[in-house]
């Protein structure tokens, strides 16, 4: 074959290597379909072929629909087990016995199985009516035995008169019913004799009358089965004497000590004798305790709750099947609560998670994900201070497990990149809302805080600089002056980042760049102050504002000042500050109000102060730039004197900045921003 021509080879350049991608496509098409493989779902044939004909890139598929919290939520799927099983469930099964003065009396029966003989007796008399109708059948169709049977009728009826037909069986369950829902009337002082008494004496059998009563309690309202509550006194007494006093006396019994109560401690506590007496006095306190926690809506009862029965907690080691229960509670209150409730409610998933091994750990991390994205799921924030806490406590529960969070973490913010890379190269403008979401910042907020606490004791660059690059992207997709709140906070976020990895990370250009927001003429009317950390973009009418200027450099003034101090003390200084400081001379000289022109002239006055001071430092140094560890070392000891100048400036301009959040954050935000309110302080 001759060597081919000019043209031949230009259009092989251009279309052999995209003939021979569709071969291999083609090829994958018709490979055997294999609809289940190692527990994983895989694409039928057909659907490949049209994924494949659509044109459409396939790691986009589904970016556009797709849930940011879809990678916690298999796990963090809502399955409780059932704990329903009737051991230990001592409504059912207990009665409460009478007090007499100071003293617990028992009832002639056994009050530990009354119930549950009344259910065998039942049973008994159902099979014994039934023995009766077979027995009357025979008789007819059988004279001789029919007389076989009158002889001993006598003999029967002297000693034992009881007919048992169905409506005496009827009559009884009637009767017993009657009995269980009229039940005992607590009253307060039979809490407190009943508290003295178990307190005082140990009685067992008190405190079985107390378990009942905290039952009754724990259901009030909703059932009144066992006994009934006389008023909201004694309910507030029933649960303050059992949650203060149902694990001292749970320990005395199954003879454990706090300092040897750990889980392996329960479960071979599960193993011995005793357990099976005691078990279901144990499980109806918790079961309780969980159902009042569903039913209580009280905030100040909740939390009284929570602190005492976090005491108990390990006793959860003996009923697996609580602690889903248990888990769902626990995070429910602390995504939905607020302040003492939420913390109250975070130390039992602390606990648990800590406690009770890989599986429970899973379940908490992505049950809190799932509700923390579901409370950042609003149009606008309303309680920041909520949002934060979550945030912190989650990053805080992750950092029990590294190596599983940080696995959690690489792919979620892999799925924000996909949906921030389908946003740009599609334009699309509801994949543009999606990104511009308080969910996806809150997600990418949450993410920031997870690798600047934890960066410095584990290896998370992967990360560090996957989160970057989807931050400059972010900034990047949202150029404007109406996302100035947005990409305020990506500059924030990458501040973060820097300061805590300490690695460098320019963000003087996205600062400057905000100095270029001209939309009002010099001298253009005030306006009102919001709140810029409460929305995401800007009405067009508060462009038009000199509020909006003055943020932008009050706002660009404090963390270019960040940022310069992170490295004020580096070697490279001047270099760092050579392009930020010519573009401010140059905004200076632009800008005709005289309150932006003292701020930027004191703001380059400190800077250039700090170069001077770092170039006179340089010049005396006998190292060469090759020399890492002398340059690392350089201005240590200048470094941890808090007196240096340009120190002494950052931190009055932090003090501004927090007392004029203050004096936002008092104010409320008036809807559409259109209520007049102070300007801005200079």
């Amino acid at each position: 074959m001759g060597k081919l021509g000019k043209k031949a080879r230009k259009f092989a350049k251009k279309n052999l290597p995209g003939v021979l991608r569709q071969r291999r496509k083609n090829k994958a098409i018709f490979k055997k379909r294999s609809s289940y493989r190692a527990g994983e779902y895989v694409e039928d044939d057909a659907d490949k072929k049209s994924s494949l004909g659509s044109g459409r890139d396939t790691n986009f598929d589904d970016i556009e629909a797709a849930s940011i919290d879809r990678i916690f939520a298999e796990d963090g799927s809502d399955e409780v087990a059932d704990a329903s099983e009737s051991d230990g469930y001592l409504s059912e099964d207990f009665d409460i016995p009478a007090i007499v003065g100071g003293g617990v009396e028992s009832n002639s029966e056994d009050d530990l199985g009354i119930s549950k003989l009344s259910m065998q007796n039942e049973t008994m008399l159902k099979d014994l009516a039934l023995q009766k109708k077979k027995l009357d059948k025979l008789r007819k169709k059988d004279e001789g035995f029919g007389r076989f049977l009158e002889k001993y009728s006598r003999k029967i009826s002297e000693n034992d008169d009881t007919d048992f037909d169905e409506d005496e069986i009827s009559h009884r369950r009637i009767a017993l019913a009657n009995r269980n829902k009229e039940g005992t009337l607590v009253t307060g002082s039979l809490v407190q004799n009943l508290s003295e008494v178990v307190s005082e004496k140990g009685c067992e059998s008190g405190f079985i009358t107390l378990l009942n009563a905290y039952r009754a309690a724990c259901h009030y309202g909703a059932e009144s089965v066992g006994c009934r509550i006389q008023n909201s006194e004694t309910f507030c007494e029933i649960i303050t004497v059992m949650l203060t006093k149902a694990d001292s006396v749970f320990r005395r019994l199954l003879q454990i000590s706090s300092s040897k109560c750990k889980k392996e401690t329960i479960v071979e506590l599960t193993k011995s004798s005793k357990w099976k007496k005691w078990k279901p006095l144990v499980k109806s306190y918790l079961r309780s305790s969980l159902h009042m926690l569903n039913q209580v809506t009280d905030s100040e009862i909740l939390a009284f709750c929570l602190k005492h029965l976090r005491v108990s907690l390990v006793l959860f080691a003996a009923f697996p099947s609580l602690l889903p229960r248990l888990i769902k509670t626990a995070v429910h209150l602390w995504a939905t609560g607020g302040g003492l409730l939420s913390s109250a409610s975070f130390l039992i998933i602390w606990d648990v998670a800590s406690i009770f091994g890989s599986d429970c750990y899973d379940s908490c991390l992505a049950k809190c994900f799932l509700a923390y994205s579901a409370q950042c799921r609003v149009p606008e924030i309303v309680n920041g201070s909520h949002i934060n806490f979550l945030r912190n406590s989650f990053v805080e529960l992750c950092s029990l497990d590294i190596s599983k969070s940080s696995a959690k973490a690489l792919a979620s913010i892999g799925l924000l990149t996909k949906m921030l890379q389908w946003s740009i190269v599609t334009k699309n403008q509801n994949a543009a809302k999606q990104i511009c979401s308080w969910e996806y910042v809150n997600f990418l907020d949450l993410w920031v805080m997870f690798i600047s606490v934890n960066i410095r004791d584990y290896d998370l660059q992967s990360l560090l600089f996957s989160i970057i690059q989807l931050i400059n992207g972010l900034a990047y997709l949202f150029p404007g002056p109406r996302y100035f709140p947005l990409r305020l906070k990506c500059i924030n976020w990458l501040n973060n980042l820097s300061c805590s990895s300490g690695v460098f990370i320019p963000v003087a250009s996205w600062m400057l760049d905000v100095l270029e927001y001209k939309i009002v003429k010099e001298g253009g009317r005030s306006g009102s102050t919001f709140n810029f950390n409460t929305v995401l973009k800007l009405p067009k009418h508060i462009l038009k504002s000199q509020t909006f200027q003055e943020e932008c450099l009050f706002s660009t003034i404090e963390q270019l000042s960040r940022h310069l101090a992170q490295w004020s003390f580096h070697i490279s200084f001047p270099e760092l500050a050579t392009i930020p400081l010519t573009r401010l001379r140059k905004f200076h000289d632009s800008t005709s109000v005289d309150g932006m022109r003292r701020m930027v002239k004191r703001f380059i006055e400190q800077v250039e102060q700090n170069v001077d001071f770092v170039q006179k430092k340089r010049d005396e140094v006998a190292f060469s730039p090759n020399d890492h560890q002398s340059v690392d070392s350089f201005l240590q000891i200048e470094k941890s004197s808090s007196h240096a100048p340009f120190t002494q400036y950052y931190r009055s301009i932090l003090e501004k900045a927090a007392s004029r959040i203050l004096n936002n954050n008092g104010k409320a935000r008036p809807k559409n921003f259109k209520t007049k309110q102070q300007t801005a302080s200079k």
